[in-house]
């Protein structure tokens, strides 16, 4: 009997640990999921769900003297986690490349922004200087630069924030990667900005039939650009699936909590936001049971305390919908029902 093959990116049981003076942290316990080329998976989740930590291994940008990475993360069927530092470094910014949050800690500010670009192409590519230059122009032509022939001797201190992220966009696709992971790409930018980013990245996902991984706190912005979500809460994903399933039938209450803390445009008052109560966890100091339990509404609903005391197990509840959850199908369903006709009725 022949495999399946695999996904183009599979990532299978990833875990991310740092030890630390204060114990030990695990940043990533177990993480898996896959993304076709041409599809955008979006991980969504609050600041310290895991999310960078698992884009910054796959990257293999995570110091293996001071962490351990475990698990798999297959692209075209090459182990980017058994690779060498060397090999995972060739493939970054061949065959896979990054867009961080923040452009000016990612762009040296010493150097023109042409140079940067070209020394992206020169490393990767065997093509004289005027080759890569001229790539560089066609490429900040693409992402919407104004004038590219004089910004191409600009530094990065003389563009604007959304300027800044269209070069790094550039540079992230100058070598035609088939994988493009964003992390946060819009978060310092403003409403406007974003939308064009955005727009950006999907219009030359299309032309490279790049697979792309979004990496977002933001619900919002999903809808309008991911095929699938992964929701990462305590450095597990705690529920997966479709655009259309994670927005319309939700089944764990922290997704539902997401989806709450979401500004509409048909609620006049601000404060008909329901932020989820609480903290996100420590890492150092993660509950025993579910680890959304301390500011879960609903775990009184279990019986025998489970969410107290047993971490529930990533389940498949259909199609490939799958969530962490001690509460049974129906109490899903009403409690979901309930949040979500409270949200379609936020209007005026």
């Amino acid at each position: 009997m022949m495999r399946a093959a695999r996904p183009f990116l599979a990532v299978e049981g990833l875990s991310v640990e740092f030890p630390t003076e204060d114990g030990r942290v695990q940043a990533v316990d177990g993480v898996s999921f896959s993304v076709e080329r041409g599809k955008t998976l979006a991980i969504v989740g609050e600041s310290g769900s895991g999310k960078s930590v698992t884009a910054q291994a796959i990257m293999g940008l995570i110091d293996r003297r001071l962490s351990v990475v475990s698990g798999r993360a297959w692209l075209e069927g090459r182990d980017l986690v058994a690779m060498s530092d060397d090999e995972v470094r060739h493939e970054r910014g061949s065959s896979m490349a990054m867009i961080f949050q923040d452009p000016m800690s990612s762009l040296h500010p010493f150097y023109r922004i042409g140079a940067q670009l070209s020394e992206a192409v020169l490393v990767h590519q065997k093509v004289s200087k005027q080759e890569a230059r001229e790539q560089v122009l066609e490429m900040l032509n693409r992402v919407g630069i104004p004038d590219p022939k004089t910004r191409i001797d600009d530094y990065p201190h003389q563009l604007s924030g959304g300027m800044r992220q269209r070069v790094m966009i550039a540079m992230a696709l100058i070598n035609s990667p088939a994988l493009l992971i964003a992390d946060e790409p819009t978060t310092a930018l403003d409403v406007t900005v974003q939308s064009q980013i955005l727009e950006l990245i999907g219009t030359l996902q299309q032309e490279y039939d790049t697979a792309v991984v979004m990496i977002t706190h933001d619900l919002g912005i999903v809808a309008d650009i991911a095929d699938h979500v992964a929701v990462m809460y305590g450095g597990r994903i705690v529920e997966s699936g479709t655009v259309d399933e994670i927005f319309y039938e939700p089944q764990m209450p922290y997704t539902l909590g997401l989806l709450s803390s979401v500004p509409r445009l048909d609620q006049v008052r601000a404060e008909r936001l329901d932020p989820i109560p609480g903290n996100p966890p420590s890492p150092i100091s993660l509950p025993p049971g579910c680890v959304f339990q301390p500011r879960c509404a609903y775990s009184d609903r279990v019986t025998s305390h489970a969410c107290e005391t047993v971490r529930p197990e990533l389940v498949d509840i259909g199609g490939g919908h799958t969530m962490r959850c001690h509460l049974d199908a129906d109490q899903r369903g009403q409690i979901a029902s309930d949040v979500l006709s409270a949200l379609a009725g936020g209007g005026a």
